[in-house]
């Protein structure tokens, strides 16, 4: 009996032992311990939504520079030079001719029952567009479709022309070689017209050889 007495108490001793080792830290070799049986493994750690972020991201101010890289696009076009062609490329201009006997149906009627249509027509640049829309109705070239040229047979030349902001004034030289009585309507017509629209006036004054074109009429 007092054997075993003694061998039941040295077993409850190595088993107290067994459960105070169980509670402490093991000593690791670099200082560290490591948790007890009786600790839970995971009861130190932070969640996992206040851990520090690991991944590799985009180094600061490298999104400011892709921006800014971005947004710069690409050199607006230079504006062409006013000195150059570009700059000053020629309007064209309105000729005025006559529509025999069309009685206003596709212009302004006037004269012998006649309508006064406009025709496009090269032009020019500044002065040049007066002497360009009159050098259309001198130069005698073939109208397209049924349009009627009084001036078509005469030898007239332009000379000058001037504008003041309300009057232009041509001046002409040569010789006048109407038609027929209703030729003289349909010249005065399509001179004056043709002017007015060159130069964006609103009186024209004409003269052939030095006299009005009125008084330059009435001789013929």
């Amino acid at each position: 009996m007092g054997g075993r007495g003694r061998s039941t108490r040295a077993a409850a001793a190595v088993g107290s032992l067994v459960l105070l080792l169980a509670g402490c830290s093991l000593p690791q070799p670099d200082g560290t311990s490591l948790p007890g049986t009786g600790e839970s493994a995971g009861s130190s750690a932070a969640p996992l939504a206040l851990l520090p972020d690991t991944n590799v991201g985009t180094p600061p101010g490298a999104e400011a520079g892709e921006a800014a890289g971005k947004t710069g696009g690409p050199p607006a076009p230079a504006s062409p030079d006013p000195g150059s062609s570009r700059g000053r490329t020629a309007k064209g201009v309105t000729a005025y001719f006559v529509l025999v006997d069309d009685g206003g149906r596709h212009g302004v009627r006037f004269g012998c029952n006649d309508s006064l249509v406009g025709s496009a027509q090269a032009g020019g640049a500044g002065d040049a567009r007066l002497a360009a829309a009159i050098g259309a109705l001198l130069g005698g070239e073939q109208q397209p479709g049924k349009l009627y040229n009084a001036l078509g047979g005469a030898r007239l030349k332009f000379l000058s022309g001037s504008f003041d902001g309300t009057t232009v004034t041509v001046y002409l030289a040569g010789t006048l070689n109407p038609g027929g009585a209703c030729d003289l309507p349909r010249v005065e017509a399509q001179l004056t017209q043709t002017a007015l629209d060159a130069a964006g006036a609103i009186r024209a004054d004409i003269y052939i050889n030095g006299e009005t074109l009125a008084d330059y009429l009435k001789l013929k």
